[in-house]
């Protein structure tokens, strides 16, 4: 009998009961606002800043309403104004443009390598034709680049960087956290994320003007100084009034979910890896089909699985998509002309005016990805991969092509 798997694609784990019961109490008291704290007490949303802070080793962090308002809020603290460019590299999810368009600026998409990180040469290119001076980082879908080479890029050209870390809360390079090479770091807490909020993000930062300015903005109104991982006071007083409040604050009954869970992110990433590395194992040397290959230097965090189909044309990708999900296994494709609930393309994103990227085309022409939420057990891991295997093969033997519809993705 042909196998299925019968599981899903977008359960996550439950929430701890420890945050359960956390949560529970906010509700009790009511104070789910974070400056609404009764005499002597901190915060939930407080001590979840300075928790991240001290688990990356940073200065200073502030939690937000979201990932895509921790990016708008960091470009808008080093400075991005209204026709500022802003480089960004080309395979990336709508968030990062839309948070650089958010700031009025100017996406300036960079291409991407085989290995599905920023093209280091083409950055280069790009901003010495754009004169940009901000690069908004993607490790997008948790593929970290060389980041020695790019900080030197950076350094040299004048460029700030600025991390996306959406897909990479808990990785590290050489040792190194996911979002402690730029200047300031972003990260995201929606629910098919690493913790789980619903929603919600981070700022992070060691550098204090930039906390300061990101802290104004996320709507502090005068009341900086109940933040326990952001700077002294005085780093507020010469730009208090000059920066605007654009509010998007985290709230306590998120912040006392995400406490507990702070502390379960490395046996996460420890986890998410052995399911990772399942599927690499039961797809390694399938013919037609190319795997991403991991640096030494990264600690990745499996959350999602990529896998290329060189050559492969559109018609033959979507009879695999349509055949995986008849036996259970959702997929998601890069290639597709429209855009699919979550998953879109730089080109799709005409705000953007975007222009053609060959060599990005090329290679989401045949990218396939697919979400590994923590519930699959190493058994569902397996199966699945039995399964992408067994397809890949019969429809490259048998050359199927299909004009069927795209299942949904994120």
């Amino acid at each position: 009998m042909m196998e299925r798997f019968t599981g899903s694609f977008t359960q996550q784990e439950p929430i701890p009961d420890e945050g359960i019961e956390a949560a529970l109490a906010v509700l009790r008291h009511g104070r789910l606002h974070r400056y609404n704290t009764a005499p002597d007490e901190v915060a939930e949303t407080a001590l979840l800043e300075e928790e991240f802070a001290a688990l990356t080793g940073a200065r200073y962090c502030l939690a937000v309403a979201s990932g895509g308002y921790a990016m708008g809020c960091a470009l808008r603290a080093v400075g991005v104004r209204a026709g500022d460019p802003v480089l960004s590299n080309a395979f990336t999810l709508a968030p990062v443009p839309g948070a650089i368009a958010s700031v009025g600026g100017v996406p300036v998409f960079v291409e991407v390598t085989d290995d599905l990180t920023i093209d280091l040469a083409h950055l280069e290119v790009q901003a010495r034709a754009s004169g940009a001076k901000v690069l908004l980082l993607s490790h997008m879908r948790g593929h970290i680049c060389d980041m020695e080479a790019l900080v030197a890029l950076c350094d040299r050209m004048g460029i700030t960087l600025v991390e996306d870390c959406a897909h990479t809360m808990g990785a590290t390079w050489r040792g190194v956290p996911s979002g402690r090479h730029g200047k300031v770091a972003a990260y995201s807490m929606q629910t098919y994320k690493h913790v789980n909020s619903g929603e919600g993000g981070f700022v992070l930062t060691d550098d204090p003007q930039v906390a300061a300015r990101a802290v104004l903005l996320s709507g502090s109104y005068m009341l900086y100084a109940r933040h326990r991982a952001a700077p002294p006071p005085e780093a507020f007083e010469g730009i208090r009034l000059d920066t605007p409040n654009i509010s998007g604050r985290m709230d306590n009954l998120r912040a006392a979910i995400l406490r507990p869970q702070l502390r379960l992110l490395a046996d996460r990433v420890a986890r998410w890896g052995e399911r990772y590395r399942t599927l690499e194992t039961g797809l390694q040397d399938t013919a037609g089909l190319r795997l991403i290959p991991r640096p030494a230097q990264e600690v990745y965090v499996g959350s999602s699985f990529q896998f290329l189909l060189p050559d492969w044309t559109a018609g033959r990708i979507r009879a695999l998509i349509a055949r995986c999900a008849a036996r259970g296994v959702e997929l998601k494709w890069f290639g597709a002309p429209d855009p699919v609930a979550f998953t879109s393309r730089y080109d799709h994103w005409r705000y953007a005016a975007p222009v053609a990227l060959p060599q990005t085309d090329r290679i989401l022409a045949g990218l396939v990805d697919m979400r590994v939420p923590l519930t699959f057990s190493l058994d569902d891991c397996a199966l699945i991969a039995r399964i992408i295997r067994a397809e890949v093969l019969a429809v490259g033997q048998s050359g199927e092509e299909a004009g069927v519809a795209v299942p949904l993705a994120d």
